[in-house]
């Protein structure tokens, strides 16, 4: 029986951060305000030069530089991103060529914030399946792009990053099992309106920026999260207790404690980076992961529940033994 391992982590955050305080000096909120209700401080804005391939291949470069691996030995590449830097071609495609790939495939996904969960499922499938034995996966999101700066209900929740994950084929699971679904009905409570194929007479005056209905996505997010945990355990066939850390999507800090309060998992058990971070989409799960091995919270052998809740509505979840 083939299965896949996490062989290493990387990550990427762009240099400039921006904190609550600058969002307070031009719009009626404060720090407080954000703080109370997201459990956000900060969040990292790329330069204007930066695109979301140059995150992907930061983080990239991060993670294969941990493990000493050669970039040539890489057999399958998946950036998960709402924001590519065109419509085509991938990010995934250009990344393999500055990465000095060769022809190995390469194609982005997108699963909105859930992106992560559904690509390291994807090529977790190809290493089981045979068809590739060493995998890169990585999460690169540049939201900032895609913000009405002046809109206070999404602008002060976002931020661009990138994570990374480097996946290799093992004779016992690191990748256990991953459970996603999507439902199309609740489109417009969370969504960019448009896009280059959009139809634009059923668009109105819509501004290509993040729209979110706030109230309904939380509702919806935290019904949908706890009967996630509760199947990928019964998939698994494993406990709450069995789980020694929660590495989950860090959109909202009121949302992961609900989560983690389903679990019966203290925060203490919970890999926490919203408040440093923000919204960082699809790279928010592989960044969290990277954060919590970089400072050793994280060691080999802890079982790990990922989980994640994004526009579509799509949601994900898989566990890991690292």
């Amino acid at each position: 029986m083939i299965y896949s391992k996490i062989l290493s982590t990387g990550s990427y955050l762009p240099q400039r951060i921006m904190t609550n305080q600058e969002f307070a000096e031009r719009m009626d909120t404060s720090d407080e305000w954000i703080r109370t209700r997201t459990g956000i401080a900060q969040r990292h804005i790329a330069a204007p030069d930066e695109s979301s391939t140059d995150l992907a291949y930061q983080a990239a470069r991060d993670a294969l530089q941990r493990a000493d691996i050669d970039p040539a030995t890489l057999d399958l590449i998946i950036v998960a991103t709402s924001t590519p830097e065109h419509i085509f071609p991938s990010n995934a495609s250009q990344l393999q060529t500055r990465l000095g790939c060769q022809t190995i495939a390469a194609f982005d996904m997108q699963a909105a914030c859930s992106g992560f969960i559904f690509a390291l499922a994807t090529a977790d499938n190809f290493i089981r399946a045979g068809s590739c034995k060493r995998a890169l996966v990585i999460g690169a999101e540049l939201f900032s792009n895609i913000l009405d700066w002046s809109d206070r209900s999404t602008s002060i929740l976002f931020g661009d990053g990138a994570g990374a994950v480097i996946l290799e084929a093992a004779d016992e699971p690191g990748i256990h099992g991953s459970v996603l679904h999507s439902d199309g009905r609740y489109k417009e409570l969370l969504l960019v309106p448009r896009g280059s194929g959009s139809a634009a007479d059923t668009m109105g005056d819509r501004l290509p920026f993040v729209h979110m209905e706030g109230r309904e996505v939380f509702k919806v997010a935290v019904r949908t999260l706890s009967g996630l945990v509760t199947e990928l355990l019964e998939q698994q066939q494993m406990q709450a207790e069995d789980i020694d850390f929660l590495i989950p999507h860090q959109a909202n800090l009121r949302i992961i404690k609900a989560t983690a309060e389903h679990l019966n998992l203290p925060l203490e058990k919970v890999i926490l980076t919203v408040a440093e971070h923000a919204n960082t989409s699809a790279a928010s799960i592989p960044l969290a992961l990277d954060y919590g091995i970089k400072n050793g919270t994280i060691r080999r052998g802890h079982k790990l529940l990922l989980e994640a809740f994004g526009g579509g509505f799509v949601w994900g979840g898989s566990i890991i033994t690292y």
